[in-house]
């Protein structure tokens, strides 16, 4: 007799309960008792698969040490074995939503990580809102969405024209309390480091050369630099 299981278990209701309240996996609970570090769970997850849905469970609990111990386990995981979180990708898709910023940052490490597993083209459908976040008011939002561009562009190369225009808009980006000039400057390096990753596969490559050649005189010297070595490295290549 085959036993029937269901294997699809989602962030938002794989979590165990009691008494009508959420109660996390033993595994997860010790990394509040610090009798499991996260490298260790990571390691344990490697070993068996079969204990990722408790993992994403996590993501879920009240408790920050679970909360962000099982976050950062997913994120290295999906660098790893994309494959192996792919059929989870909706909830990640979820997680963009979350009302912690930290769990979104890492929804978007995942969901770029799993790009080039994403044979349904799940991330070419929030495509839009997952760039939308280039409009947010925080600094950490905006550079990771502009770092991990480089590595979707490369999984779907069919989507570099958009990509490019998308991390084209950051010089036009507004200025919040959180995110001030310099900030918007770090932003601006992040997107000609990202760019250079596929230049190679940009159509119109002028626009992308005339807005590094804004940056030349940047105060920022890191952001003068970039825009110099990948000028240099793009007229070799032109």
């Amino acid at each position: 007799m085959v036993k029937c299981t269901k294997i699809h278990l989602g962030i938002k209701n794989h979590v165990h309960k009691k008494r009508g309240f959420p109660v996390e996996p033993k595994l997860l609970q010790k990394l509040v008792s610090k009798s499991m570090t996260k490298e260790e769970l990571f390691e344990k997850v490697k070993q068996n698969f079969g204990i990722l849905p408790e993992v994403l469970s996590g993501v879920s609990s009240s408790k920050a040490a679970i909360r962000y111990g099982s976050a950062k386990i997913l994120m290295d995981l999906s660098e790893e074995y994309p494959e192996k979180l792919y059929p989870y990708m909706d909830s990640f898709i979820d997680l963009l939503d979350s009302k912690y910023r930290i769990l979104t940052w890492n929804a978007m490490a995942i969901i770029a990580n799993l790009a080039r597993v994403d044979k349904d083209k799940k991330f070419d459908a929030i495509f839009d809102k997952y760039y939308g976040f280039l409009n947010d008011d925080y600094m950490v939002t905006v550079a990771s969405i502009v770092g991990h561009s480089g590595k979707i562009a490369l999984a779907k190369p069919y989507l570099v024209e958009k990509i490019t225009n998308e991390l084209l808009k950051v010089e036009s980006i507004r200025i919040t309390p959180h995110l001030t000039g310099e900030c918007k400057r770090v932003i601006v390096e992040k997107a000609i480091e990202s760019l250079d990753q596929f230049f190679d596969q940009i159509h119109d490559k002028r626009k992308v050369i005339s807005f590094a050649k804004k940056y030349l005189n940047s105060p920022r010297r890191t952001l003068k630099t970039e825009a110099e070595n990948s000028l240099r490295k793009w007229d070799r290549a032109h």
